[in-house]
């Protein structure tokens, strides 16, 4: 009796040992930006970024790295080497989220200020080139509003032209664009002028208006998490606990570290 390609191709793989079969690599989700995504640690909490609040809305075989870090923009993150130390990690068919413009906005430090329409942009495009040229898949996410209102209790943006640089860029090179500023600042007009002191890091020492405790870092990764769906970089099946209750105590900082 002659067998049929299929079945000797089903014998072939049955005769090789489940030791030796590549098991299904899992993607992970690589986070290039600064201090409002960076993981926190011990010393600073209750600061948390919304890099350490994302794997919460994530299942479990999804794996973030965050390679945000305070203080940085998009050139300085890329002279210091950190896209170089992503791209050597970083597989086919990961994703890499690329958030910047806090500090790309610091006029007077040439070692961190950009030009929304031209350097910001030249910056960025390195980011998606070298995320293509890994086959990952670069994804662009607007800066996550601060807390500022008017005398009127509006909310009101902080950070002029960058936004919609990305925007612009983000449709020019067809790259999934995560639209977080627009939602922060929707999401803070809702809340209104007091209820955002309870999602920012106040503290008794301190009335910070830019980074986030606990609360204000579970509510940026839902608008990501969403953004992350909505724009079909993630599955429905990728995502878990959108519309469900996430506990600030699955917060965690690790020891600090050494300097």
């Amino acid at each position: 009796m002659s067998l049929t390609r299929r079945q000797v191709t089903s014998a072939a793989i049955a005769a090789v040992p489940s030791a030796a079969r590549s098991p299904k690599r899992h993607r992970t989700l690589y986070i290039a930006g600064d201090s409002t995504a960076a993981q926190k640690y011990a010393d600073a909490a209750p600061e948390t970024g919304w890099g350490m609040a994302l794997p919460l809305f994530l299942r479990e075989d999804l794996a973030v790295a965050d390679h945000a870090v305070n203080g940085r923009s998009s050139k300085s993150f890329l002279d210091e080497g950190r896209l170089d130390a992503v791209l050597s990690a970083i597989r086919p068919g990961d994703v890499l989220i690329v958030q910047f413009a806090h500090n790309d906005e610091k006029v007077t430090d040439p070692a961190r200020y950009t030009e929304p329409w031209t350097t910001y942009q030249d910056c960025l495009r390195r980011y998606v080139d070298g995320a293509r040229s890994r086959r990952a898949r670069p994804v662009l996410a607007t800066p996550v509003e601060r807390r500022r209102f008017d005398a009127d209790g509006n909310a009101v943006p902080t950070h002029g032209d960058y936004p919609a640089a990305m925007r612009a860029l983000a449709e020019a090179e067809r790259v999934p664009l995560l639209d977080v500023e627009a939602l922060s600042l929707a999401l803070w007009q809702r809340l209104g002028v007091e209820e955002t002191k309870t999602y920012f890091n106040w503290t008794a020492t301190e009335q910070d208006n830019t980074h986030f405790n606990p609360p204000g870092a579970i509510a940026v990764a839902r608008l990501v998490a969403r953004e992350l769906l909505r724009t079909r970089v993630l599955a429905r099946p990728d995502v878990v606990r959108l519309g469900g209750d996430v506990p600030t105590s699955w917060i965690t900082w690790p020891p600090a570290t050494s300097s």
